[in-house]
């Protein structure tokens, strides 16, 4: 399978995970406080909201791609 064809499936498939999804999230780790041996730290959950248009756009340009590295001129 070609380079384009790979970016065309990943381009999909982040787009369906997109809309099905909304957006993801991921943890941080912060240090509040360092007091000698002793260390505050806390974790925070963050969102990353994932617009429908960019999901949308994502499909659509991914599927572009993989119909159009099919066709041979």
């Amino acid at each position: 399978m070609g380079l384009v064809k790979i970016v065309a499936v990943v381009l999909i498939l982040g787009g369906v995970f997109g809309l099905v999804y909304g957006g993801f999230s991921y943890t941080k780790e912060t240090q509040e406080a360092k007091i000698g041996p002793l260390e505050l730290s806390v974790n925070e959950t963050q969102r990353v909201n994932v617009p429908v248009w960019a999901g949308v756009a994502s499909i659509v340009v991914g599927s572009g791609l993989l119909f159009f590295s099919g066709k041979k001129s």
